[in-house]
């Protein structure tokens, strides 16, 4: 049976729902997660804090469905990214993602802080939190990618060691996503990989290579390129155009 369509109070509730989402992202963008409240979101909108509980019933209610639509934007982004070559190999495609993530951070400081920085408790992204899917969307274009590159023998796993570490067992959580098992010492390699690209951007982000850098791209350009090497899957550093 095809799905009945809206009835207008329920046109209007979507409406109203996403006219308080905008106004929730505006505040973000402008003052950062601090001010991203019930109070300050229902003055922006023109609503008491009550009226906007009708919506989103509380603070975490609020908050999980603005960090959903973001993780959302920011997985559209990487996928555009990622398919803007369909037939590049798979080492530029998934450099070509990791720039657009650094991209969008820098657009965005406050959103990524908010996704990443997780100053605010009732961001998270856990598996009983409503916005989980929507964070795998995204990390789901850097692990597919990588799945990708040890699927075509680029990445060679290391070794196991006889007694392989404890810890790497908390990689099982990891491998409920992926649709192929992957070795453990594939995984280590990927959690390494994304811990380097992931690390330089957030530290660019919060400020923390100014001691060093005026200019960090050329820096996370290289650092690219050498992550991907050690994937097995050299991509030359992008050199800037020059004016």
């Amino acid at each position: 049976m095809p799905d009945q369509p809206l009835t207008r109070r329920e046109r209007q509730r979507e409406q109203t729902a996403a006219e308080i989402l905008t106004a929730a992202r505006h505040l973000l963008a402008v003052d950062g997660p601090a001010a991203l409240t019930l109070r300050a979101t229902a003055r922006e909108v023109g609503m008491t804090a009550p009226g906007v509980c009708r919506y989103f019933p509380d603070h975490r209610a609020l908050v999980q469905a603005v960090v959903a639509g973001l993780y959302r934007d920011l997985a559209a982004e990487l996928e555009a990214a990622r398919d803007a070559r369909p037939d590049a190999p798979t080492a530029d495609r998934l450099a070509d993602a990791a720039r657009a993530l650094r991209r969008w951070a820098l657009a965005h400081r406050s959103e990524f802080t908010l996704l990443f920085g997780k100053p605010v408790p009732d961001a998270g992204t856990a598996p009983e939190d409503p916005a989980h899917d929507a964070g795998w969307r995204f990390g789901q274009v850097f692990l597919g990618l990588m799945t990708q590159l040890w699927r075509e023998g680029a990445i060679q796993p290391q070794a196991t060691p006889d007694l392989a570490p404890a810890w790497w067992s908390q990689y099982d959580d990891l491998r409920e996503h992926l649709t192929q098992d992957v070795p453990l010492p594939v995984l280590h390699q990927f959690v390494q990989a994304w811990t380097r690209i992931y690390g330089l951007v957030a530290l660019e982000v919060f400020g923390h290579l100014d001691f060093t850098l005026a200019d960090p791209e050329p820096f996370f350009q290289q650092t690219l390129s050498d992550v991907l090497a050690e994937l097995g899957a050299a991509v030359p550093v992008q050199e800037r155009p020059q004016n």
